[in-house]
């Protein structure tokens, strides 16, 4: 990853890990954020490009209709799953990102922090 790319890694990281009981691991030498067992983000990259996969249930289609998203391999994108890849020199989408990110947290997180976490935006 160039500088670009780790910048906007650590900022996605930092949001992700900013959910109620997130915490990061590193299986299959990939960084995840997980809820309790299940990953909701993982993200990584070689050395000229960086990538995000996100269970996406509700934005899926207008996600994979993006020219920088595909299903996620391993058959993860049956189930929702997207992945975004980003080549070096690419305009990164952090906002839009961020937004993905709390789908797929939302999606796999049990209710009860999807609760407190509407409840900490005022959404309740």
């Amino acid at each position: 990853m160039n500088a670009t790319q780790r910048r906007a890694f650590e900022r996605l990281l930092a949001h992700a890990l900013s959910y109620p009981d997130a915490w990061e691991d590193h299986p299959w030498d990939e960084t995840v954020a997980k809820v309790g067992k299940k990953v909701f983000v993982f993200m990584g990259g070689g050395p000229d490009d960086f990538g995000i996969s996100v269970k996406l249930p509700e934005s899926n289609e207008f996600a994979l209709g993006m020219d920088f998203t595909a299903p996620t391999g391993y058959g993860l994108g049956r189930a929702g799953w997207v992945t975004a890849t980003f080549p070096k020199g690419s305009k990164i989408p952090i906002d839009l990102l961020c937004d993905w990110i709390d789908e797929s947290y939302r999606t796999v997180a049990p209710k009860k922090l999807v609760k407190a976490l509407d409840e900490r935006e005022g959404l309740a």
